[in-house]
């Protein structure tokens, strides 16, 4: 067993868990145990549930890496004490009193959202709205964004699971200056409120694919800090 911390990656909208795939080959090669909570997008709550299952599946104690949405995931599912982390990537990091939805109603609409459909009780996004997601990508790598694309329930972030887990775990955020998703100000003033440890990339929405050395250097730090801390506790 690797005295590295397990990482469970929590993935966001119009994604699933092969977004962090440029993510796990190195991670694992440095030791340490990963996996990726594959949840459905059906309800908040089943979301979290998900995630802390896949705590379940590795070593104890793990960080959790949130990217979009899965950052509303990560500060719930958070509050278990197996967590020790949190890294969010452009992600959301809804307060108590906040939805996904009222924590963006703050700031101005991105562009993402003029190519959205909402049929069969599931919010789609567009074709039209794939470089508004991940400008930055090759056209081979937006192939694969949007033939993976997971579509949630209509109403999924105005649904609010209990726990703010980086109101007392430590935290990293990578914020995309470049978002035309989540607002880069929503980013910015999140990882403020928190605390956290803040890394600023030149990137769309989805750093970890275009930008993943910035990524890897926010877990690597945050797993080095929580290493030091525990070593002299």
């Amino acid at each position: 067993m690797s005295d590295k911390p397990s990482l469970v990656f929590c993935h966001g909208l119009w994604a699933d868990g092969s977004c962090f795939s440029k993510l796990i080959p190195t991670l694992r090669a440095e030791g340490h145990e990963v996996i990726t909570a594959e949840y459905g997008l059906d309800s908040a709550q089943g979301d979290v549930d998900c995630t802390i299952r896949a705590l379940g599946r590795v070593s104890s104690p793990a960080i959790l890496v949130g990217h979009s949405y899965g950052g509303s995931v990560i500060t719930a599912a958070g509050t278990d004490d197996r967590v020790i982390g949190l890294v969010y990537i452009a992600a959301l990091a809804p307060d108590e009193d906040e939805t996904s939805q009222g924590q963006q109603n703050k700031f101005p609409v991105t562009d993402v959202f003029s190519h959205i459909e909402i049929a069969d009780g599931r919010v789609w996004l567009l074709r039209s709205g794939i470089d508004a997601f991940c400008g930055d990508l090759t056209p081979d790598e937006k192939e694969i964004v949007w033939a993976t694309a997971m579509s949630p329930v209509a109403d999924l972030f105005n649904q609010k699971p209990e726990g703010v887990a980086w109101r007392t775990k430590p935290s990293a955020y990578v914020v995309a200056k470049h978002d035309n998703t989540v607002n880069p100000e929503l980013e910015r003033a999140a990882a403020q409120r928190m605390g956290a440890t803040t890394y600023e990339v030149e990137s769309d929405h989805v750093p970890m694919l275009s930008h993943p050395e910035i990524v890897l250097t926010a877990i690597r730090n945050l797993v080095a800090s929580l290493q030091e801390s525990l070593a002299t506790a």
